[in-house]
């Protein structure tokens, strides 16, 4: 009883107070006519409270987030069916989901009326703001009765999962040359007999193809031997992101960190529509994508692994060995201290092609923040070590930075020949 009436609205509190108060005053003055008042005084917040609390327990509800996985800046849509198993109070009912600031204001609903064993159904939209896996509700609803004088809060969905990707930009070309087995590196090695050979044989079994039989083989073993056309072997590209919060300037999506994602997010789509066997990798050479066996992956699982990311809380750049694995290396950095870009050189082999995008962090910073190295001396030292270094200032687009970064430089063998190898 005390659960239930702990339902009562202010005003169905002061009508019970003045039901008891009349009942009080009857008895005292002898006066059945007000008795009768006070009964129904008494009885009414009563009933509103009973039927409030009959019809709550019946509501079904379910919710569905269309699509799962949206872009920052994209439209996403949440879809609620409400079913009512019980007679709702006409007084209406209040619904709230629960949605996270960086998805936008809390939707609240209205229902005067739900009918009996129907589905209704409300959508409301989202546009995320900043990237990340976010949960969506719970779903409360708020049950009245017609008079206002009960009112039950019950939660009718739990929560559900919106993915919000980086937001991905179009880039155009890629750096002459890249990617092993492509451009004009890959076919140098290639025809220089680096890599597996392009057949294999392996003795003759039921079913093979006659045509595939490998005489030379047959005639040294003596016995049937098959040709079996294999790939020629690639190598891949690594993509390296910086995601050091010391490395970083900015708060949430407007953050120098924002931006160096969304670029490696759309640097790796663009490698892999070209061809490109990719793996992310973070600057403690953390794989994030793609494995180190074969470096293959679909875009959805980096899309998917850079929403989930999160800053990094050491202050050094500490490889520990090449990120790039031998492969060809598009390393993403914040703020890059001469000694950052001394590791990088340090640990990558001689002749391996190097690319990098500095990001001035200082046109991101907000005030009181730490003051950022310039990426100038940085860059000078990648540089001469045979690195292709392209700066990004906050008024320059992704897609120009790019571009500058794909423009053929010539670089001398004095310079190719400097510290690029490991000490």
């Amino acid at each position: 009883m005390r659960r239930a009436l702990s339902g009562l609205t202010t005003r169905g509190r002061c009508l019970l107070a003045a039901g008891i108060a009349a009942a009080l005053c009857s008895l005292v003055l002898d006066e059945r006519d007000l008795l009768r008042v006070a009964v129904f005084l008494v009885m009414l917040p009563v009933l509103a409270t009973a039927l409030a609390a009959g019809a709550q327990v019946r509501l079904l509800a379910a919710r569905a987030l269309v699509p799962g996985r949206v872009a920052v800046g994209a439209d996403a849509e949440v879809r609620l069916e409400l079913r009512s198993a019980g007679r709702v109070p006409a007084g209406g009912l209040l619904l709230e989901d629960g949605v996270p600031y960086a998805l936008g204001g809390r939707p609240r609903f209205v229902v005067e009326r739900l009918p009996r064993n129907e589905t209704t159904v409300l959508t409301y939209p989202l546009r995320p703001v900043q990237r990340g896996v976010h949960h969506v509700g719970p779903l409360m609803a708020r049950v009245t009765d017609p008079f206002g004088l009960a009112e039950f809060e019950r939660e009718l969905a739990g929560h559900g999962r919106l993915t919000v990707v980086p937001r991905v930009v179009p880039l155009s070309g890629v750096p002459t040359g890249s990617g092993l087995g492509a451009g004009e590196d890959g076919s140098l090695r290639m025809r220089s007999g680096q890599g597996e050979d392009d057949a294999v044989v392996r003795p003759w079994r039921q079913g093979d193809d006659m045509r595939k039989v490998h005489w030379r083989s047959t005639a040294r073993r003596d016995e049937l031997m098959v040709r079996v056309e294999e790939r020629p072997w690639r190598g891949g590209t690594t993509v390296l992101l910086d995601r050091r919060s010391a490395a970083h300037r900015g708060n949430g999506p407007t953050s120098s960190l924002e931006w160096a994602i969304s670029l490696t997010a759309s640097v790796c789509l663009h490698l892999q529509r070209h061809g490109h066997d990719v793996r992310l990798v973070t600057e403690t050479g953390a794989v994030l994508a793609g494995t180190s066996a074969n470096g293959g992956h679909v875009g959805d699982v980096v899309l998917d692994a850079l929403a989930g990311l999160t800053p990094s809380h050491g202050r050094e750049m500490a490889c520990g060995s090449d990120p790039g694995g031998g492969h060809e290396l598009v390393a993403v950095l914040g703020a890059t201290t001469p000694a950052a870009a001394a590791e990088l050189i340090r640990w990558r082999p001689r002749g391996a092609r190097s690319l990098a995008v500095l990001v001035d962090v200082a046109g991101w910073a907000t005030g009181g923040e730490e003051k950022a190295p310039a990426p100038e001396e940085a860059a000078r030292l990648l540089r001469g070590a045979g690195w292709r270094v392209a700066v990004a200032r906050v008024d320059t687009t992704m897609a120009a930075v790019w571009s500058e970064l794909c423009r053929p430089s010539a670089v001398s063998p004095e310079m190719a020949a400097s510290p690029g190898g490991r000490t």
